[in-house]
């Protein structure tokens, strides 16, 4: 029965609200049929012949039974078409969800289980707490019931049956409910094993039938179930208008709206303040509203992406080019530098080059200066014999001619005077080949020195060359110079020991020659011999050394491919070298200690003379040879 008057008022609150709410909003309203629960609620509450009413009275009756009970709900409750009497104390009743049959058998019994007014008080009058407080709760309730409308007979005013109680409560519950604005909750059982995760849809569509839920549903779809008011509707869905309305306010742009998705009239009314949809209709415009909403967010995606990706790259460029910018002044920077100390190194080797190679000439034109002043010397000091016999020649010739007499000579006097004219045009002939040999060494040593000035040349473009390929791999520059700078420092160590043994030789050899002219003309030869071989051995060795520095600078620098150690052979190079320059220094001393042995031993000049052109041509001869 509880259920029952539920439904009941459930479904006149939502059919009264809706009503009262179409009728304010002025709309077209039909009535809508609805099964009505009334006839059932009277079969059980109506006074005297309801079926509380009767199971009361014949509970007063004591020789009622459940059976004269079964038999009066038949006699008087047959009329009304929510009832049907059955065989023996059976019955049924037609409710709302459908027709339950029911049993008299013991609904006296239960009816009858009261708690007597004398229990109640002797429950009051007892000293503890507890049964004070149970008696009070109790006698309160006695009175609230006795309050009601529906009261009992005065016979049985002294105590109230189940049913009386029962129908007094639920009166209150029902005043309580149409004097508030109510709330229903419905809950479901999901399964009558009382189990989690399982669901029995039959039990709980008959659940939502009985309680009424598809009964208010098919109320709410027969009307206007959705409801939104002008202004709302205009601003949740007129964005979706292909074309601008003429007036701007809500109610235009919602007929619009309807009027664009062709929503047809008997599905919508248009009311002073809202707009009501049967069921539906809204569905279609939010499907519509999110689709254009996911398009525009589409739309605007694609378009921050496109945004991003151009400030992305525009950003990307910009620091690309301020990188190349910095990079690019950095390495005219560095090249500048790098220019720098190479125009300074180029500088400081040129004029260091140049320093020595005037040492060097210096020396050697010095030391042939000495050559020849001694050679010129020793050839005057033997010639001096000769200008004397020359003099007395003439002296002789110049009284021969004046006296006009001929003065007979000695033949013996006159053969000494050939053999020492002969010996005196065998020496000049001999200084000549001595001073024509010496010219050639000199000028094989002016040819050296040119050589070794185009070898410094060509090392000297090699290094041009690599600065320009380090101008094309700015990145490597540092390392490169660095790789570059151990193979410089080697050549020009191993270029300082070949100069200071050049000069040590030259120094040697300009010793030995100015003791020549104390020399024979066959001890000259051998020791000019002996020098030879010397400075064969000197250029030959130079040559080996200097290809083999050359080849380990090519491998230092990459221009060269060997599976070698440069900076190892280098300094195996350099012992060998040094190896070889004190052994050559040794030598080269021996050489001069037995050049100056010769010289001390060897003999100076006659004192014969010669003829005067053999002296021209000899001294025209050590002139070209001086000046040359």
């Amino acid at each position: 029965m509880p259920m029952r008057g539920y439904n009941n008022i459930s479904t006149a609150i939502c059919l009264s609200l809706s009503k009262r709410e179409y009728v304010e909003d002025g709309i077209d309203w039909a009535k809508v049929e609805f099964e009505d629960n009334q006839d059932c609620l009277n079969l059980f509450e109506k006074k005297p012949l309801g079926l509380l009413s009767l199971l009361d009275e014949e509970s007063t009756f004591p020789n009622a039974t459940d059976l004269t009970f079964a038999n009066k709900l038949k006699q008087h409750l047959d009329t009304n078409s929510c009832f049907r009497g059955e065989r023996g104390k059976a019955f049924t009743v037609r409710h709302y969800a459908g027709e339950v049959a029911y049993d008299t058998s013991g609904f006296l019994e239960k009816n009858r289980d009261l708690l007597h007014m004398d229990s109640i008080q002797f429950l009051a009058k007892c000293k503890l707490s507890i049964p004070q407080t149970f008696a009070s709760k109790m006698l309160a309730q006695s009175d609230n019931l006795e309050s009601v409308p529906y009261r009992p007979s005065v016979a049985d005013s002294q105590k109230l049956s189940v049913a009386m109680k029962f129908k007094g409560q639920l009166f209150q519950l029902m005043q309580r409910l149409e004097s508030t604005t109510p709330h229903f909750i419905r809950c479901i059982k999901p399964n009558n094993l009382q189990l989690p995760a399982i669901y029995g849809q039959e039990l709980v569509l008959q659940q939502l039938k009985c309680c009424g839920v598809l009964e208010v549903v098919r109320i709410s779809r027969s009307g206007y179930p959705t409801r939104m008011t002008h202004q709302k509707f205009a601003r949740r869905y007129g964005f979706l208008l292909l074309e601008d309305v003429a007036s701007q306010d809500p109610l235009s742009v919602s007929v619009a709206i309807l009027h664009q998705f062709n929503i047809l009239p008997e599905m919508y009314q248009v009311g002073y303040t809202k707009l009501f949809f049967r069921t539906g209709q809204i569905g279609n415009l939010e499907n519509t509203r999110n689709r254009t909403l996911h398009g525009v967010l589409r739309v605007q995606s694609c378009f921050r992406g496109y945004q991003a990706r151009r400030h992305a790259s525009e950003r990307s460029r910009g620091v690309l080019a301020l990188q190349s910018f910095i990079r690019a002044e950095n390495a005219r920077q560095s090249y500048s530098s790098l220019l720098r100390k190479h125009r300074a190194a180029t500088l400081v080797q040129k004029n260091l080059r140049g320093w020595r190679a005037r040492r060097y000439f210096i020396k050697i034109r010095k030391a042939s200066v000495v050559i020849q002043s001694g050679i010129r010397g020793c050839l005057v000091r033997r010639c001096a014999g000769n200008v004397d016999l020359l003099n007395v020649l003439r002296e002789f010739e110049s009284k021969k001619e004046a006296d006009g007499d001929q003065i007979l000579i000695k033949a013996s006097f006159l053969a000494e005077l050939q053999r020492r004219i002969l010996r005196a045009e065998a020496t000049v002939r001999e200084k000549d080949e001595e001073n024509e040999m010496l010219h050639q060494r000199l000028q094989q040593y002016e040819n050296r020195w040119l050589e070794y000035e185009q070898k410094m040349k060509a090392m000297e473009e090699m290094w041009q060359k690599q600065m320009r390929s380090l101008q094309s791999s700015l990145s490597v520059a540092k390392k490169s110079l660095a790789l570059d700078e151990t193979p410089r420092m080697s050549d020009s160590s191993v270029e300082q020991s070949w100069e200071s043994n050049g000069n040590h030789v030259g120094g040697g050899s300009s010793q030995q020659l100015a003791a020549a002219p104390r020399i024979t003309g066959r001890e000259m030869n051998a020791s000019m011999s002996v020098i030879g071989r010397l400075a064969e051995e000197l250029e030959q060795r130079s040559q080996v050394f200097a290809d083999d520095a050359k080849f380990l600078v090519e491998v230092k620098s990459g221009q060269a491919d060997a599976s070698l150690n440069p900076d190892v052979e280098l300094r195996r190079l350099k012992q060998n070298f040094d190896s070889w320059k004190k052994d050559f220094g040794s030598r080269i001393r021996e050489t001069k200690v037995i050049l100056n042995k010769l010289a001390s031993g060897g003999g100076g000049g006659g004192n014969e003379s010669s003829p005067n052109s053999a002296k021209r041509k000899w001294w025209g001869r050590l002139n070209t040879s001086k000046f040359s």
